[in-house]
């Protein structure tokens, strides 16, 4: 994963194998505007866990950041109710934090500035498969099959008797 917050949002992309799976990005109220750097890093991080929670549970994932005191959240003097309650979410999740420089979080970045309050749910997965074709060039294989299409009664004559 990498994650990001700005001033006025949080973005979030899902990553496997260097390519992006999901990307989600939600707007900050005013009250939550109002919140330390960390704190906004902090909840960008447990918004895209528990968003994609059904992903990383069970199994050990990077989260990639450009916020280098959230290296080690576990260690950070705990100073406000926010964050005891948002660390307390990472309980159970194996997970490494690694920075990453800002103008290289490019697409976190922009998710995290988007104006919009909605979230945005996006997967850009592709699925190729020559399934479709195998399943066509099997009819030609299947005698039964065949009879059927060419109208004979092959398939009457036997279910008659």
């Amino acid at each position: 994963m990498e994650t990001d917050a700005s001033t006025h949002g949080i973005g979030a992309v899902l990553i496997q194998d260097g390519h992006p799976l999901a990307f989600i990005s939600k707007a900050l109220g005013p009250k939550w505007q109002g919140l330390s750097v960390y704190e906004k890093e902090l909840l960008a991080l447990v918004f895209a866990i528990q968003k994609w929670q059904q992903y990383l549970t069970g199994q050990r994932f990077t989260n990639r950041t450009d916020q280098r005191s959230m290296k080690w959240p576990v260690e950070q003097r705990l100073t406000t109710s926010f964050q005891q309650l948002w660390l307390s979410k990472l309980m159970g999740y194996s997970y490494d934090i690694q920075n990453k420089k800002g103008k290289d979080n490019i697409v976190a970045n922009a998710l995290s500035r988007m104006p919009s309050p909605q979230v945005l749910l996006l997967s850009a997965s592709v699925i190729q498969s020559d399934l479709l074709e195998l399943i066509k060039h099997s009819y030609s294989l299947d005698p039964i099959l065949q009879a059927y299409v060419q109208g004979t009664s092959e398939l009457g004559s036997k279910s008659a008797s």
